[in-house]
C-alpha cells in the first residue's frame, strides 16, 4: 500500500519549473541520503511552474522509510499545498471519549500540503501534513484550468492502475476456468481470503484519499474499477439533472465488490463482527457446539485484547509495537468470531474456511507475541512488565489452543 512517510520529513523541494517534469529532494530523519525525485507531469496549478520547500517543525524517524529507494523515478500523482482536508480541533484521547459517545467530533477545514507520486520501485508514496513550513517561489509559468484538469485526469488513472496491481482482480475468464466443485480446501479458501484482504485493503486506501472530495463516489469508482457502478452513477446524476426523482439502483455486477468479490463468496460469516447470542460453532474435539455456547478460544481472545489495550500506551501509532500488539489481537478475536460462530439456522462455515482463519490467526499471534516481548524489554514499570508477561502466556495459550482445534477439525 501507500508510503506515508510526513512524520520522517525533515525538509524538501519540489521542483516542477519546467513543464511536464516534477523534480524533487527530500531529506528523511534516519536516513543517510536524501530521496532524489524525477517524475514526470506537473503539479496541479498552486505549484506549478514554481519551486516549493518545506520543513517540518518535529522530524521523527520512523519505520515507513525503511525500503524506500533513494532514486524515485516515476510519475507525478497529486502535488498542491491547497488540498482541503477537516482537522480535529481535540486531542487524540478527546476524540476518543466523543466517538464512544457517539457525539461529533469538532473540525475545522485547513490547507494541506499533500505529495503524491508513484514511484517505479516503491509504488505509490504519499507526503501530507497541514504543520509544514511552505516557502513557494514565484511561478515561471502555470497551468491553465483545461491543463490542470487533464494533469489531474493522469493523477486519477496513475491511481486506478496502481489500485489493480494491489488488488490483482482476476479476469472472468481466469475465475470461471478455476473454479471448484463442491467444498473448497483450506487452501483455496486462503487464496480466497488474500483476494478480499487486498480488496479492502486497497479500498480503505481509496476512501481515505477521497473522502472529503466533492466527487468522491465517482472517483472511488473509477480507480476502485468498478465500471458498472461508474455507469450507475451517471445514470443517476443524469436523472437527477432531469428532474426524475424515481429510485436510483445501483448496478448489480460492480456495485459492492467489498461484500461479494465474486458470487462464490456469498454467505460466508462477517468475519469482523463480534459475538452475538445464539451463533454457534465447533468444540474442541472439531465437533459442532450449541447455539447458546460461545467458543472459548474466542472469548479468550476477545479478553486478552481488551487487556492488552488497557496496558499500552493508546496514543502510539502504526508500527510501533503496542499498535502491533493491539491490533494483531483485534485481528484474531474478530477472525475467530467469523470462523468459530456461524449464522444460526443450522448453518456452519465450510472446513476448508475454518482451518485457513485459524491458520490466518497463528500469524497474527505470531506477530502479537513479538510486539508483547519488545514492551517487555522496554518497560521499567514492575505492573507494566507483569502485564505483559500475563499477555505473553495468554498469547501462548491461545496459540496452543488453535493448533490443537486444526487437528482435530482434520481428524473430524
Amino acid at each position: 500500500m501507500a508510503w506515508r512517510i510526513e512524520q520522517a520529513v525533515i525538509r524538501g523541494e519540489i521542483d516542477n519549473t519546467v513543464e511536464g517534469l516534477t523534480t524533487g529532494t527530500i531529506w528523511l530523519a534516519g536516513c543517510d541520503a536524501p530521496l532524489q525525485l524525477r517524475l514526470e507531469g506537473d503539479c496541479w496549478r498552486d505549484l506549478s511552474g514554481s519551486r516549493l520547500r518545506f520543513e517540518n517543525p518535529v522530524p521523527v524517524p520512523c519505520s515507513e522509510t525503511t525500503g524506500l529507494a533513494v532514486n524515485q523515478a516515476g510519475v507525478v500523482g497529486d502535488m498542491t499545498a491547497s488540498r482541503k482536508c477537516r482537522v480535529p480541533l481535540v486531542d487524540g484521547d478527546e476524540m476518543s471519549e466523543l466517538h464512544l459517545a457517539s457525539k461529533p467530533i469538532p473540525s475545522e477545514w485547513h490547507n494541506t500540503l499533500y505529495l503524491e507520486w508513484f514511484s517505479e520501485f516503491n509504488g505509490r508514496v504519499v507526503i501530507e501534513s497541514t504543520d509544514f513550513i511552505l516557502t513557494i517561489s514565484e511561478h515561471q509559468w502555470q497551468l491553465d484550468e483545461d491543463a490542470e484538469q487533464a494533469q489531474k485526469l493522469a493523477n486519477l488513472n496513475a491511481m486506478r492502475d496502481f489500485m489493480a496491481l494491489v488488488i490483482q482482480r482476476r479476469d472472468d475468464d481466469e475465475a470461471l476456468g478455476s473454479e471448484p466443485v463442491g467444498e473448497l480446501d483450506e487452501f483455496a479458501w486462503e487464496e480466497r481470503l488474500k483476494e478480499s484482504d487486498r480488496l479492502t485493503d486497497a479500498y480503505q486506501e481509496v476512501l481515505e484519499k477521497y473522502l472529503d472530495d466533492e466527487d468522491s463516489e465517482s472517483k472511488e469508482a473509477f480507480v476502485m474499477g468498478w465500471d458498472g457502478l461508474l455507469e450507475a452513477l451517471a445514470e443517476r446524476d443524469e436523472a437527477e439533472m432531469n428532474g426524475d426523482s424515481g429510485d436510483f439502483e445501483d448496478d448489480e455486477d460492480d456495485e459492492d465488490d467489498l461484500d461479494k468479490l465474486d458470487d462464490r463468496c456469498c454467505g460466508f460469516p462477517d468475519f469482523d463482527d463480534g459475538l452475538d447470542d445464539g451463533e454457534s460453532g465447533y468444540h474442541a474435539d472439531g465437533t459442532p457446539f450449541d447455539d447458546e455456547d460461545s467458543h472459548p478460544l474466542q472469548l479468550r481472545s476477545r479478553d486478552l485484547a481488551l487487556q492488552a489495550m488497557e496496558i499500552v500506551e493508546s496514543g502510539d501509532g502504526p508500527g510501533s509495537p503496542s499498535y502491533e500488539l493491539v491490533t494483531s489481537l483485534l485481528q484474531v478475536t474478530g477472525k475467530l468470531a467469523g470462523a468459530l460462530n456461524g449464522q444460526g439456522d443450522g448453518y456452519h462455515p465450510e472446513t476448508g474456511f475454518v482451518l485457513a482463519v485459524l491458520k490466518r490467526c497463528l500469524n497474527w499471534l505470531n506477530e502479537a507475541l513479538h510486539a508483547c516481548q519488545e514492551l517487555h524489554e522496554a518497560s521499567s514499570t514492575p505492573k507494566h512488565r507483569l502485564g505483559f508477561k500475563q499477555l505473553h502466556e495468554g498469547i501462548l495459550q491461545i496459540r496452543s489452543g488453535i493448533v490443537e482445534l486444526r487437528m482435530n477439525i482434520r481428524k473430524s
